[in-house]
């Protein structure tokens, strides 16, 4: 796949990069896909919710009245679930979501995501942002040379870009992350990849690499 390398006010530099078909022209598997989001969004629950049960509230352990002989229904202490201030019957506890998933599902499931992206043409490549001191006015400039602003955008930055990542993280519908913290589910959520031209190298190497 062939894509044209972009400067920061839109225009095409005259450099292309070939990203390689092995990751961005796989056919997508959905469900590898909605399985490594699953993963991601249950890690990111705390799992903290608790609830107290008759064991724990306050209240005296006292029977409220004699088994039998009253006319009513038979009573324990007021700790019970049935009363109002009482306990809680399979309430939630303390528990931790996530789940394992193997790395070849996870490796799947983010070339099925770059292959949708690919087939909708929402990848941009952007040759490297040289920012000096971080400015959010430096991105925003850049999201409008593009076309993109106002569309959910993430940025795939290499190593070093450090810089631009502290530039675009005030901007509500851009978020941005280094090449090797990629994820599934950023990726999806975005409407828009927009990958810097050394990250986009990575990809040309490692496929060269895995043919040598």
């Amino acid at each position: 796949m062939q894509v044209d390398v972009l400067n920061i006010e839109g225009k095409k530099t005259g450099r292309t990069i070939e990203l390689p078909e092995e990751i961005f022209g796989v056919e997508p598997n959905d469900h590898v896909i909605y399985l490594s989001v699953k993963q991601y969004l249950a890690a990111q629950r705390q799992g903290t919710h608790k609830v107290k049960t008759r064991m724990e509230v306050k209240g005296a352990s006292r029977k409220l009245h004699k088994q039998k002989g009253t006319g009513g229904a038979r009573k324990g202490n007021i700790r019970n679930p049935l009363y109002k201030g009482g306990g809680t019957i399979f309430g939630p506890k303390p528990r931790d979501y996530s789940f394992k998933l193997n790395r070849k599902v996870k490796d799947l499931a983010k070339m099925s995501a770059l292959a949708y992206k690919a087939k909708e043409n929402a990848i941009v490549i952007l040759e490297d942002l040289a920012i000096e001191t971080p400015k959010t006015k430096a991105i925003t400039g850049v999201l409008k040379a593009l076309n993109i602003a106002g569309k959910k955008t993430l940025f795939i930055l290499p190593e070093n870009g450090e810089n631009a990542y502290l530039s675009l993280r005030n901007i509500p519908s851009v978020e941005g992350a280094l090449l090797s913290d990629m994820n599934t589910y950023d990726i999806v959520n975005a409407q828009v990849l927009v990958l810097s031209e050394s990250a986009a190298k990575v990809f040309t190497e490692a496929d060269v690499e895995e043919n040598a």
